[in-house]
């Protein structure tokens, strides 16, 4: 397969409302992190790993080919069909060549907590969004490890690790909430003689857990104090092979959700998707809201709870969120400030620092989008405060993405709920976490040209 995975060209696009409601049912793309740790896992495991509804967008594919790059054998055998064979736990090699990362902070994250604790020398980089995003959050637990970091000034990419083959187990307590940074510690800790012990002050997304276990690790999580948690990894687990089933991503499924949710008259079914309780946060906000969003279907596949998601147009009005529901909707605020600039009344996100380190400063992304066609924004230290239209937004602006995919789809999710197109500098990004958006987005009535 290709291993130059970056978008070929820019791909403006102006939306328009689209001229009757949205209808249908769909499947969207693969869990993002559940697609990347399934890659990482099964190249560390012993034995055949089979992937089911793998997420084949270009970070994902970064993931493929840095782990083939270390020694796994990768291959896709149709669509959403991977099969890794791999390396067991002390089998990973030396690479021939820079990792290149592409967009993907959680990719090269995780990774550096692998690498970490091998003992060869490698070097990431990514495209310029991701050589513009700090390390140093995790790097600073890493270098307990033994291993020696070299980058740019600030902590960023290009990033050399020099890797430690016998590393201590590790004992770290997160400043903030954030999966990547835990994640990145236990896996570090997959190569120490003894526990690894992290202590994160607000749960967050447990998916390194659970696969973890998935592939025969031992595990322990304990509550601490209000809503934290104690994870406790075994060093030296002896992981082994075992097929994964990816649910559909609920952060893509919050695209279409919205959508139908503002565009009047509209009723989509989403199919398949995840609900892991630690990544549902804008489920519930948006039941607060006021939404019609009604759950079938509810079953286990591959460790994680999935249902059919239905929403249906209807009125909204404002909402308080949280802080300590950030980390399980980190990735939705910009589609649910979309959503809460069309609601009645004013909404307030609270605790929202995390965002001014995603694939661009998220929050200051998501003001300037908002902004651009006619919502009134406040931001007070953290905390986002959109005032709503009442199902009226003005509209007319164009919308820098920063290259990030996200934005760009909620800038669409917008121009589809507004009263004057939306111009987006461009959506090619997109197709690093959702490929496909624009046809499936069609293929429920949104109308969307380049």
């Amino acid at each position: 397969m290709k291993t130059d995975h970056a978008p070929s060209s820019v791909r403006a696009l102006t939306v328009h409302a689209p001229r009757a409601p949205l209808s249908g049912s769909v499947h969207v793309p693969g869990d993002k992190s559940i697609s990347h740790r399934s890659l990482m896992f099964a190249a560390l495991a012993r034995g055949t790993t089979h992937i089911t509804g793998l997420l084949e967008g270009e970070d994902v594919m970064r993931t493929a080919d840095a782990m083939r790059a270390l020694g796994a054998d990768i291959t896709r055998e149709g669509a959403g069909q991977w099969r890794v064979q791999g390396c067991g736990l002390d089998g990973l090699r030396e690479p021939a060549d820079v990792l290149d990362m592409g967009n993907s902070g959680t990719a090269a994250r995780l990774l550096s907590g692998i690498l970490a604790s091998h003992g060869f020398t490698s070097v990431m980089t990514g495209d310029a969004s991701l050589r513009g995003r700090p390390m140093k959050r995790v790097t600073d637990p890493l270098a307990a490890t033994g291993a020696t970091f070299l980058s740019r000034q600030g902590g960023r990419l290009p990033l050399a690790i020099a890797g430690n083959a016998n590393p201590p187990p590790l004992a770290y307590r997160l400043p903030v909430a954030s999966a990547q940074v835990k994640s990145a510690v236990l896996l570090a800790g997959l190569n120490a003689v003894g526990e690894t012990r992290v202590e994160e002050p607000v749960a967050t997304r447990d998916h390194t857990e659970n696969m973890l276990r998935h592939f025969g690790a031992q595990v322990r999580v304990e509550p601490m104090g209000a809503g934290g948690r104690v994870i406790t990894l075994q060093g030296r687990p002896d992981l082994v092979a075992r097929d994964i089933v990816v649910p559909g991503d609920p952060s893509s499924a919050a695209f279409v959700l919205v959508a139908a949710l503002l565009v009047p008259g509209s009723t989509v079914t989403v199919r398949g998707v995840g609900l892991n309780p630690l990544r549902t946060g804008l489920f519930t906000s948006l039941r607060e809201m006021g939404a019609e969003l009604a759950i079938s279907n509810e079953r286990v596949e591959g460790g994680e709870p999935v249902g059919d998601l239905t929403a249906t147009a209807g009125a909204l009005h404002g909402v308080d969120v949280p802080a300590t529901r950030a980390p399980s909707m980190i990735d939705e605020y910009p589609v649910l400030a979309v959503a809460a600039a069309h609601a009645t009344g004013q909404s307030r996100f609270r605790g929202l620092e995390e965002l001014r380190v995603k694939e661009s400063d998220r929050l200051a992304a998501t003001v300037a989008l908002l902004e651009a066609n006619g919502i009134r924004v406040d931001v007070v230290g953290d905390d986002m405060i959109v005032h709503g239209t009442g199902g009226a937004i003005p509209g007319g602006g164009l919308v820098a993405t920063r290259m990030d995919h996200r934005l760009a789809m909620s800038a669409i999710v917008m121009g589809l709920a507004a009263r004057k197109p939306v111009s987006v500098d461009d959506t090619a990004f997109i197709d690093t976490s959702f490929p496909g958006f624009v046809a499936l987005m069609n293929s429920i009535g949104a109308g969307l040209a380049a």
